[in-house]
C-alpha cells in the first residue's frame, strides 16, 4: 500500500507542476573535459526535465580565463518549465553534480548548465556579450 501512495503522491505533484504556468527560458551548456559525451548527456537531462526543448547546434570556442587550454563545447537550449527560477537553478546544479560536475581548482568543467534567461529576465550578463552566445542565439 505504500509504494501505491507513493506513485499516487508522485502523479498528483507532477500534475500540479504541469498545469502551472510556463516560463520561457535559455540555457548555456558548456563542457572543457570528454566534451561531446557530456554535453549530449546534458541534453539528454535537459530534455527530460523541460518541456519544448530546442538546442542550437555545438560550437567549439576557445577557454577564457581558465587554468585549462582544452577548448569547450558550447550550445544553447531554449524551453519552457513550470518550475520557480530558484528551483530551475537548483535543479541545473543538482544536473550538473549528476553528470560530474566538482568545483575545485584544476580548471576541469566536466558541464556547465547556466540559466542565462528566465521569462524577461537576463541573467550572467558577461555571457550575453560573448559571441558564441550572440552567435548562437540567433538560433532561437
Amino acid at each position: 500500500m505504500p509504494i501505491l501512495f507513493a506513485h499516487f503522491t508522485f502523479f498528483i505533484i507532477f500534475a500540479f507542476v504541469m498545469t502551472q504556468k510556463q516560463h520561457q527560458i535559455i540555457i548555456s551548456i558548456a563542457s572543457n573535459e570528454n566534451q561531446e559525451a557530456n554535453v549530449q548527456a546534458a541534453r539528454v537531462q535537459l530534455t527530460q526535465l523541460l518541456s519544448e526543448v530546442h538546442f542550437t547546434s555545438a560550437i567549439w570556442t576557445e577557454p577564457i580565463n581558465s587554468i585549462r587550454q582544452e577548448p569547450y563545447l558550447n550550445q544553447l537550449c531554449k524551453a519552457t518549465t513550470a518550475f520557480g527560477m530558484n528551483l530551475l537553478n537548483e535543479v541545473l546544479k543538482e544536473t550538473e553534480k549528476r553528470l560530474g560536475r566538482t568545483h575545485n581548482e584544476d580548471g576541469i568543467v566536466t558541464i556547465d548548465l547556466d540559466l542565462l534567461q528566465y521569462d524577461n529576465e537576463q541573467f550572467h550578463l558577461k555571457d550575453w556579450s560573448r559571441n558564441y552566445v550572440k552567435d548562437l542565439i540567433k538560433e532561437l
